[in-house]
């Protein structure tokens, strides 16, 4: 029996966007952390690198997961103390950034550095979805850590070229 697997791209795009994450968005990221060392690197290149990283499945899977969670969290679903703990992003909760890593493995170890430089800095819509989260707004706890990774896959597929 061949087993087809179901591409969710227009799905994991939609999600992004109802959060207010574009595919610009993350472009602007992927040009940020590689102005250095491809000056010449255009934001048509930057968004058709991060197209080509959201329809692997395992990001596609990872974004779908990272997104409910924080939408669970907003809608105030989850149980204590794990609401309350998702909701303040708490400092020792890691598990965001674990479930990242399955984003990041599809690229290899130079994605791992380039997601902790935009995690530390947090530039352009990473630094907006952080403010937001920290003024009461919303929960983001999850997709502030997928939008850097997905960037971050971006750029190592751009590296491997």
């Amino acid at each position: 029996m061949l087993f087809t697997e179901r591409d969710y791209y227009e799905d994991v795009v939609a999600m992004l966007n109802a959060r207010g994450v574009n595919l610009e968005d993350i472009g602007e990221l992927v040009l940020f952390g590689q102005k250095a060392i491809i000056p010449n690197l255009t934001m048509a290149d930057a968004v058709d690198s991060v197209q080509h990283v959201l329809h692997k499945t395992e990001v596609q899977d990872a974004v779908m997961t990272g997104l409910a969670i924080d939408d669970l969290a907003e809608a105030r679903q989850l149980p204590q103390p794990l609401q309350g703990r998702i909701d303040r992003d708490h400092g020792t909760y890691g598990i965001d950034e674990q479930l990242v890593m399955s984003i990041l493995g599809v690229y290899g170890t130079i994605s791992w550095t380039n997601f902790g430089y935009i995690d530390r800095l947090k530039p352009g819509i990473v630094g907006r979805l952080n403010d937001e989260q920290h003024a009461g707004g919303r929960v983001n706890t999850f997709i502030d850590d997928i939008v850097s990774a997905i960037a971050a896959a971006a750029q190592a597929r751009i590296a491997h070229d």
